[in-house]
């Protein structure tokens, strides 16, 4: 199997929305965006699938190594194999790289967030970066892109954590903030325990009108001149804000369930922003 091989079924098996946006774009840049996808999921892979804490740390040091290692130009792992004959043309940074390992680790050492900032660095390294990677990769010519990237990949990033809330107890994380479950009188426990309450749906709520809220502001950063060339992320916010309102339409039955959209819906609304330029 080749590293592109390897990507690809990577990239597939997941099963993410992401995945039906890059079917849209021209060859070298969808086999950057695969490639750039599948070292996300490695490391994220790591936290999810690893259930002893100093393994999975360690797992994340080796591929700070291997990171470090192939931008001197002997990647041994087929990801980064993949992966680095589009650094240079897309402008990806060995920083970006390290910070997406850097926001995995913080899974590792905490499973709690004090306050929305708190959670803000999280989501800026996990989903912020991968952000402004992927802009560039799409064909970023605006540096006002950037803000708009980075800022539709914290909306992503909270509707995931939404999503995931039952799925995430079970690991013993509650990516919720501390001061907000205080606010709704939401107790951890009995989040942990997968009790769904008014209370809940009240504070889900509030967390849903956020990521609505980051959605309405990265449309209003994102310049016209870059639209045509970010259509991948349009589609993508179009599959994750539609998931969101499913979400809220389902009353918040997060916690003891997965919400989403079938892959002909989501290749439905990818198809739509493609082909008719809108959400």
């Amino acid at each position: 199997m080749t590293p592109q091989d390897y990507v690809q079924q990577k990239a597939a098996a997941s099963g993410s929305s992401f995945y039906y946006a890059f079917l849209f774009l021209p060859a070298e840049r969808r086999a950057a965006i695969t490639a750039f996808y599948a070292f996300c999921r490695e490391v994220d892979d790591v936290v999810d699938e690893v259930t002893e804490p100093d393994v999975a740390a360690r797992k994340l040091a080796w591929w700070s190594s291997e990171v470090a290692q192939a931008y001197q130009g002997k990647p041994s792992h087929p990801v980064l194999q993949a992966l680095m004959p589009h650094t240079a043309p897309y402008a990806i940074r060995q920083d970006q790289l390290q910070a997406v390992i850097r926001g995995c680790q913080m899974d590792l050492e905490q499973t709690r967030y004090l306050d929305h900032p708190a959670l803000e660095r999280y989501c800026h390294l996990v989903a912020g970066v991968v952000g402004e990677v992927s802009a560039g990769i799409f064909g970023q010519t605006q540096p006002e892109t950037t803000a708009y990237a980075h800022t539709l990949g914290q909306a992503f990033q909270l509707t995931n954590i939404i999503r995931d809330v039952g799925e995430d107890a079970l690991r013993g994380r509650i990516y919720l903030p501390i001061n907000e479950l205080q606010r709704f009188e939401v107790k951890a426990h009995d989040i942990l325990q997968r009790k769904h309450s008014e209370r809940f749906v009240a504070l889900m709520r509030f967390q849903a009108q956020r990521a609505h809220a980051l959605y309405d502001q990265a449309l209003n950063l994102l310049p016209a001149a870059d639209r045509r060339s970010q259509k991948p992320g349009l589609m993508m916010a179009s599959i994750y804000r539609t998931l969101l309102r499913e979400i809220e339409a389902e009353n918040f039955q997060v916690l003891d369930r997965r919400i989403a959209l079938t892959p002909l819906r989501k290749l439905w609304l990818a198809w739509k922003v493609q082909a008719l330029g809108r959400l």
